[in-house]
C-alpha cells in the first residue's frame, strides 16, 4: 500500500527532482561511465516529461570520471586533486547527459552551483530564475555542485542535501534519491541481520535519525545521514521524498510502478510551505503602498503590478520581504519584491511595458508575483 501511495506521489507530481549518486553512474572497477544504465534512466526521464512533468536532475559523477581520466589514485584525497578531477570530469558528464537525453528529443542545460549560491539571496534568486526559464523552454536542467571552485569549508560535499535545496528552490512536489541502497532500515542490514526495512516515514524524529549509517560504495560521499538530512529539508518545503534502489535499469520507472523504496511524506504542498515561510519566517525590510484598484486585484488572487504601487518605503534588495499597505497605512499582506528599492521607486505607478524604458532592461512584469505574496487573512489562517 505504501509503495502504491508513493508511486502516485511520483507520477502525480508537477515538478520532479532526481538525484543520482556516483556509484550508479560510474563503474567502480573501470572508472568508466555506465552508458547502458544512463540510457535507461534517460528513457525514464522522457516518460516523466511525456506525463507533463518538469524534471531536474542532480547528478554526481564528475570527480569519479575525472579521476579516471587523469589517473589520480582514489587514495589521494587532496582538495586540489578533486577539483582538477571535477574540472575534467564535468565535461564528460555533461556530454553524456546531453547525448542520453537527445536520444529522446530532449534538450538539457548544465547548472553548476555552490553552497553559497543556495545561501546568498541574490544568487539563489538568479539560480531559481534560470531553472524556471529552462523549464519554460522545455529543457531538463542537469545540476551538480561546482567542485572546481568550492572550498572544503564552504561546500555541501554531497548531492543529497543539494538535491533537497534544489527541490526547495523550484517548489518541487517530489524528490527521488537514487542510491546503492533500496531505502531506510532500522539498522545497517550489511552488519545487522535484525535490521527491518522502513517503507514510509511519517516523522523525522530522533529515532529515525539514529538509523543513519555510512557510505559503503567507495565512490560516493553521501551516506544515509545525508539522505535523512535531505529529507528534513524536502519535507519542510512540502516536497515528498523517496530513497530508492538505483542499481537496476529503469530505476525511476520502477518507483513509478510501485517498487520497494522508502517514502518521506510531506504534510503540506510546496505552495503552502512557501506561503507559510513568507508569512512567518521572513522579516519585511520595507513596504509598498498600493492603491484601491491594486488591493482589489490582490483580493482576487492576482499579482501586484507596478502600476498599482503609489509609494515605496525602506531600503530592500530584490527578493527581500516587504509589507503591502493601503493608502491609510493598513497592512494588507507581505511578499517578496521582484525589484530592489531604488528600481521599485522608478517603476512605481507605471505600466509593466514601460519597465524596460525606465530601467534599461526587461525585468519582471510584476512588482510581486502572486506566488510570492501572502495576504494578512491567509497569514492568520497559517498561524492558526
Amino acid at each position: 500500500m505504501a509503495a502504491l501511495r508513493g508511486a502516485a506521489r511520483l507520477t502525480g507530481a508537477r515538478r520532479l527532482v532526481v538525484k543520482i549518486g556516483s556509484a550508479l553512474l560510474v563503474d567502480q572497477a573501470s572508472g568508466e561511465l555506465r552508458r547502458d544504465w544512463l540510457a535507461a534512466l534517460a528513457a525514464d526521464v522522457a516518460e516523466a516529461r511525456a506525463r507533463g512533468q518538469d524534471v531536474a536532475i542532480v547528478s554526481s559523477g564528475s570527480i569519479a570520471l575525472g579521476r579516471r581520466r587523469l589517473d589520480i589514485p582514489r587514495r589521494r584525497q587532496r582538495l586540489e586533486d578533486k577539483q582538477a578531477a571535477a574540472a575534467v570530469g564535468q565535461i564528460a558528464l555533461a556530454h553524456a547527459w546531453q547525448e542520453a537525453l537527445a536520444a529522446h528529443g530532449l534538450d538539457c542545460g548544465q547548472i553548476l552551483v555552490t553552497f553559497g549560491a543556495t545561501e546568498n539571496r541574490r544568487q539563489y534568486l538568479n539560480a531559481r530564475s534560470t531553472l524556471e526559464t529552462l523549464f519554460r523552454l522545455g529543457c531538463v536542467p542537469v545540476i551538480n555542485e561546482n567542485d572546481t571552485v568550492a572550498t572544503a569549508e564552504i561546500r555541501y560535499g554531497d548531492n543529497d542535501r543539494l538535491a533537497a535545496r534544489v527541490a526547495q528552490m523550484i517548489t518541487a512536489d517530489c524528490l527521488v534519491l537514487l542510491s546503492d541502497v533500496d531505502g531506510l532500515y532500522t539498522a545497517d542490514p550489511a552488519s545487522d541481520s535484525t535490521a527491518v526495512f522502513v517503507a514510509e516515514v511519517e516523522a523525522l524524529d530522533e529515532t529515525v535519525m539514529a538509523m543513519a549509517g555510512t557510505s559503503r560504495s567507495g565512490v560516493g560521499v553521501g551516506g544515509m545521514a545525508t539522505k535523512l538530512q535531505a529529507a528534513q529539508i524536502a519535507v519542510a518545503a512540502g516536497c515528498n521524498m523517496a530513497i530508492a534502489d538505483g542499481r537496476v535499469l529503469h530505476p525511476l520507472k520502477r518507483v513509478a510502478e510501485g517498487a520497494r523504496c522508502t517514502w518521506f511524506a510531506a504534510n503540506q504542498t510546496p505552495r503552502t510551505a512557501r506561503k507559510q515561510w513568507i508569512a512567518s519566517a521572513l522579516k519585511p525590510s520595507g513596504a509598498l503602498v498600493i492603491d484601491d484598484g491594486a488591493a482589489r486585484a490582490l483580493a482576487k488572487g492576482r499579482s501586484l503590478l507596478p502600476a498599482g504601487v503609489r509609494a515605496v518605503d525602506g531600503d530592500f534588495d530584490r527578493g527581500d520581504a516587504v509589507w503591502i499597505r493601503d493608502g491609510g497605512g493598513r497592512v494588507l499582506g507581505r511578499g517578496l519584491s521582484a525589484y530592489e528599492a531604488s528600481n521599485a521607486r522608478r517603476i512605481a505607478g507605471h505600466k509593466s511595458d514601460e519597465i524596460e524604458t525606465l530601467l534599461g532592461y526587461r525585468g519582471r512584469d510584476e512588482m510581486i508575483h502572486r506566488d510570492d505574496l501572502v495576504l494578512e487573512i491567509v497569514e492568520e489562517e497559517l498561524r492558526s
